[in-house]
């Protein structure tokens, strides 16, 4: 039987310098996740505008259903300013409020996360509160529960953070975020290993995978630390990378394949989109499976 996989999040125009691209990390892992044939769906919202009828095209671009995603006649269709750093590192200025603020709860999207494996959530979606008692009430009817913690300033808050954490089955976090969680809810760790043992055992999260830039990642699965030192590629920006690292780590999971080539794998799909311009750079399955070797 295929696995069948839900996103709920932002959809929006990522504005370079050069123009606009598609993106939002959590339609950024569900259009990945169809990429790697795992039936996936998103839950999301558009203004009806022009921005909005060209993010239903890319979408119809890439063959993938928009049928979760909800049209806003009162709020306009979510972009995104980046910037890049020297190091290619992009810091986001994100406009608000935007459709996506505004999620409302339907027996659709009700019907959609309870027939799926699992559904893959954020914290930057529950920045407003009727986005946020959407994503709580979905993830009551959830299977597995995925949070990818996504951290974007100013857009959470310590309580925020604790109740969605408190909810996770599997958790996706950034050596920044690790940082900052750290303080935040008195991890007393000084490796990377004391620090998931504690956050795991704290929250009663199953399963963590921490991203850690060029030095690749780690995955801490029943109380053993799996690393990985990551793929060296010539940078091109790193929007999306970690969203195609957490939809490999998804797919790869889903289909039973041991942690140590869910790692690997996810580590190769991220590089290979790190290489890329923008966060949806095309990739077929040709294309795919050379970046896994």
């Amino acid at each position: 039987m295929q696995n069948k996989v839900i996103t709920i999040g932002e959809i929006l125009w990522d504005v370079f310098p050069e123009g606009k691209k598609a993106g939002g990390s959590s339609m950024n892992v569900a259009l990945n996740l169809h990429k790697q044939s795992i039936a996936s769906s998103f839950i999301s919202a558009i203004g009806d505008d022009e921005n909005g009828r060209e993010l239903l095209s890319f979408l119809a671009s890439n063959h993938f259903a928009t049928d979760l995603i909800q049209v806003n006649t009162e709020l306009p269709t979510s972009t995104v300013v980046v910037q890049l750093d020297d190091n290619h590192q992009a810091t986001y200025t994100i406009k608000q409020p935007v459709a996506w603020d505004d999620l409302k709860i339907t027996d659709e999207n009700i019907a959609a996360v309870k027939q799926a494996d699992a559904l893959v959530y954020c914290s930057l979606t529950c920045r407003a509160e009727q986005s946020k008692k959407t994503i709580l009430a979905l993830l009551e009817n959830a299977k597995t529960k995925i949070f990818d913690i996504n951290l974007r300033a100013p857009f959470y808050s310590k309580e925020l953070i604790g109740e969605l954490l408190a909810k996770a089955d599997i958790l996706k976090i950034n050596e920044d975020e690790i940082a900052w969680v750290k303080e935040s809810f008195g991890l007393t760790g000084n490796t990377d290993e004391q620090l998931l043992k504690q956050l795991s055992s704290q929250f009663g999260i199953e399963m963590i995978c921490l991203t850690l830039g060029d030095k690749g990642a780690c995955v801490l699965k029943d109380g053993k630390l799996f690393k990985h030192a990551g793929y060296k590629v010539q940078v091109a920006d790193t929007v999306g990378a970690g969203d195609a690292f957490l939809a490999t780590f998804i797919a790869c999971y889903l289909q039973g394949y041991p942690v140590e080539t869910t790692l690997d794998n996810a580590c190769k799909v991220g590089a290979f989109v790190a290489s890329q311009a923008g966060a949806n750079p095309n990739y077929n399955k040709k294309i795919y499976h050379m970046a896994l070797g």
